[in-house]
């Protein structure tokens, strides 16, 4: 299923969402002028490598490193594997993410959107202590902005491109059903990727279900339905 747009109308101009999916593209722009050893030291200071987080809460020495290994709970969030990891994430922002915005404020939103990919990089650490594994990209913040959507816009409906075998269809489905279908499908596969001991093919499940999980909370917290009058 690929979301097109909500029909979810805002107050605002989302000027963070905008900056953010730029500081994204661009930053993956960067990436392309980079060889491939100069890409591969670059996701080594940049990325989250579980087993250098691990390795800095024993107390232990890191050489070689640009940043903080805690910097990279932010960093890794505007890194991405390949043109498709990182349209199909600013896709995603950009459809859910005006609307979070426009809720929260931008001040907040920008806060919002960091701690929830934060919080995002730990849930998949802890699931991977010992991975060497690069981890990249903005879809654990992203997960989050979906938790507080499910949350404060369950009946919006989203415009949807889904196949029925071999045609694709345009459907409006409700946030609720869309965004939970995600959900649960995150979460199962990161209960078979642990049963398995796969690295999932590179994909980062638990930072997906966690982001939703701590997006949802944190809404809450941040005032999420501080305006009821914008309730869907």
């Amino acid at each position: 299923m690929v979301p097109l747009r909500d029909i979810n109308p805002t107050k605002t101009t989302p000027y963070v969402t905008y900056v953010l999916i730029g500081l994204n593209i661009a930053i993956f722009l960067h990436q392309l002028n980079l060889s491939s050893s100069e890409l591969e030291a670059f996701f080594q200071n940049y990325a989250v490598i579980p087993q250098h987080l691990t390795a800095n809460l024993r107390g232990e020495e890191l050489m070689n490193r640009e940043v903080p290994v805690w910097l990279t709970l932010f960093s890794s969030q505007f890194l991405h594997g390949g043109i498709l990891h990182l349209g199909g994430n600013m896709l995603y922002l950009g459809v859910f993410g005006n609307n979070i915005e426009d809720v929260l404020g931008h001040g907040r939103f920008i806060i919002f959107y960091l701690v929830c990919g934060g919080l995002a990089a730990v849930s998949q650490w802890f699931f991977s202590m010992s991975s060497e594994v690069p981890m990249v990209g903005a879809s654990g913040a992203i997960a989050g902005v979906m938790g507080a959507y499910i949350l404060k816009f369950p009946r919006a409906e989203i415009l949807t491109l889904i196949p029925i075998f071999i045609i694709w269809t345009f459907v409006r489905i409700p946030a609720v059903f869309f965004l939970g279908f995600w959900f649960v499908l995150q979460a199962f596969s990161g209960v078979a990727a642990l049963e398995t001991s796969s690295e999932s093919g590179g994909v980062a499940y638990w930072a997906h279900a966690g982001g939703f999980v701590f997006g949802a909370l944190l809404g809450v917290l941040m005032g999420l339905f501080d305006d009821d009058s914008r309730d869907r």
